[in-house]
């Protein structure tokens, strides 16, 4: 498209024409009656569109991309039952603050609110998980919606936007402006932390003994990682992670613990609750991290930093409040603090006792003597896998498995569906990552049951050369769901039993895909370096014991205190 500050051209051009002028270099989508217009436009768009099999997976590939490259994923979906599809994807990018653009088309002007064919009212449905849902209705607004939407979802905390455009908004005609420079009324995120929250943060941490570093979500978003690891190593903090912030410090690292919460690191959830001073970087203390609010955080001192204010105070009270990026004050405290800090104590008793914690747990946690086990698999993932490979998961035992039993080495290189924890995520957001990425390796760590509901995405990985690996830890049952019902339910089984069905390795094939049944660590070493080498996705499947549990686990309505190991 020739680039005009203002021309004739309808809608949907201008729509093309605005998210190039966005740097969007791919969008998923799926198209239909009420955005036609559109994906006529997208014909002669510079960028790329691939072609998705369910508009719930489009917005999981958008979100994937997003997590990857740091900015806004697009996904493009048709009005009604097309736009309620996007619905749960927007809901996971926004429980997760990833940017995603979410846009849909709409019946015309004239029939809104007359229950026309394909008709829903997808700005009500859409507003409570969104940072804000537009809806132009002449042509002429489409640019500047466009760019503050952009705005909207990449700023401060980040977080989807969805614009929803009549079909006759798309058609029509007519002069439009694309602006260079927009204002958000009432929107200013605050990015500058103040300096003497900050001054008043580093006196603590130098006057704490035991002092704790928790890196949530926020660590990864703003690429803080570089500055996390110098205040750790400045003032030798162990470091633990919220399950969104895992990747935010590397897991080989001397100081770090890995995880906190419901399936955290059995060292790491014990650790924190003998911690004096609690330095949380990005983090919301949820409760699938911290367990029950009432309980944590007792006698210790918190410090909270969080570009959304939203958070301070919202589930835990805290003692200092730093609000702004978090990349921005952690340097500012790197700087305070090397002025101050001239020999790192590395024999404390606080480093010992992270010593203890992790010596001791190593032997007190539940293992099964199987050959083949999801802890044994996915450290042999680790062992084979390139340290700069991404990593993302499905939700279930799957995904606390790789909680425990992956070390995430290269900062930003995992993510997964935490705050809404939505099965069927893993492998769309996987190609995603992909598109975003296509020079690394990427893999899903799914679970039968998670896959079930997007393996259709298969046919966009071959078909888009998108190859990914899926990592499938095949125990035929809804895993998570079985063994709380084993645990608190009194092994009284319901709607659990996937019965072996499908083959997944039939299924890889019918796609044109690569399908490996693996049952024992030597076949899992051939089919992972198989993989690794694959010119199309692979599928490999695993057989895991299906009364395999995850542990330790915190059940809900308990502290981490009371976290069980099952040995």
């Amino acid at each position: 498209m020739n680039n005009p500050t203002m021309s004739e051209m309808s809608g949907a051009k201008a729509l093309m024409y605005s998210l190039e002028k966005e740097g969007v270099d791919v969008v998923f989508g799926l198209p239909g009656g009420a955005n036609l217009p559109i994906y006529d436009a997208l014909v002669d768009a510079k960028f790329r569109h691939i072609l998705v099999r369910h508009e719930q997976s489009a917005a999981h590939m958008a979100d994937g991309y997003a997590r990857i490259k740091r900015k806004a994923g697009v996904c493009l979906a048709t009005s009604g039952p097309g736009a309620t599809n996007l619905i749960t994807g927007i809901a996971t990018a926004y429980a997760d603050s990833s940017p995603v653009i979410a846009i849909t088309g709409q019946v015309p002007l004239n029939m809104i609110g007359k229950d026309a064919f394909q008709e829903t009212d997808i700005i009500g449905v859409a507003n409570p998980c969104t940072k804000y849902a537009f809806q132009p209705r002449c042509a002429p607004e489409i640019p500047e919606v466009v760019k503050k939407s952009f705005y909207i979802a990449e700023s401060g905390r980040p977080g989807p936007v969805l614009i929803d455009i009549p079909k006759d908004v798309q058609q029509d005609v007519t002069e439009i402006l694309f602006p260079d420079l927009i204002k958000v009324r009432g929107y200013k995120p605050i990015v500058d932390p103040d300096l003497s929250n900050v001054g008043k943060a580093v006196e603590l941490l130098l006057s704490s003994e035991r002092p704790i570093i928790m890196a949530g979500g926020g660590v990864i978003l703003s690429g803080a990682f570089s500055e996390l690891q110098a205040i750790a190593e400045l003032i030798m903090a162990p470091v633990v992670t919220t399950f969104k912030g895992k990747g935010a410090f590397p897991e080989n690292h001397p100081l770090a613990m890995g995880p906190i919460g419901m399936h955290g690191h059995a060292e790491a959830n014990r650790i924190i609750l003998e911690a004096d001073c609690i330095l949380a970087v990005g983090a919301r203390f949820s409760d699938r991290s911290v367990g029950r609010f009432d309980e944590f955080g007792k006698g210790m001192n918190i410090i909270h930093l969080d570009i959304d204010p939203a958070e301070i105070g919202k589930n835990k009270s805290v003692d200092i409040a730093i609000v702004g990026d978090v990349k921005s004050a952690l340097r500012t405290m790197v700087k305070m603090l090397s002025k101050t800090i001239t020999k790192k104590n590395t024999e404390n008793p606080w480093l010992r006792r992270r010593k203890e914690l992790i010596e001791y747990f190593s032997e007190n946690i539940k293992d099964y003597p199987r050959e083949l086990t999801a802890r044994k698999a996915l450290k042999k993932l680790r062992e084979l896998l390139p340290p700069e490979s991404i990593v993302t998961t499905e939700v279930g035992q799957c995904q606390m498995w790789t909680s425990l039993h992956f070390d995430v080495i290269s900062p930003g290189t995992f993510f997964s569906s935490t705050g809404l924890g939505t099965m069927g995520f893993g492998f769309p957001a996987s190609i995603g990552a992909k598109a975003a990425r296509p020079d690394v390796h990427v893999v899903d760590v799914a679970g039968d049951g998670s896959f079930n509901m997007t393996e259709n995405s298969l046919a966009v990985s071959v078909l888009e050369n998108l190859p990914v690996i899926v990592f499938l830890l095949n125990n035929d049952m809804l895993g998570m769901v079985a063994q709380w019902q084993r645990t608190f339910y009194d092994r009284r089984y319901m709607g659990v039993h996937q019965k072996s069905c499908p083959d997944y390795v039939k299924i890889a094939e019918a796609y044109g895909a690569n399908g490996i049944k693996a049952q024992s660590m030597d076949e899992l070493e051939k089919a992972i370096k198989n993989a690794l080498k694959s010119e199309v996705a692979t599928v490999i499947d695993l057989t895991i014991d299906p009364e395999e549990d995850v542990y330790p686990f915190v059940a809900p309505g308990t502290g981490l205190k009371d976290m069980i190991t099952g040995a």
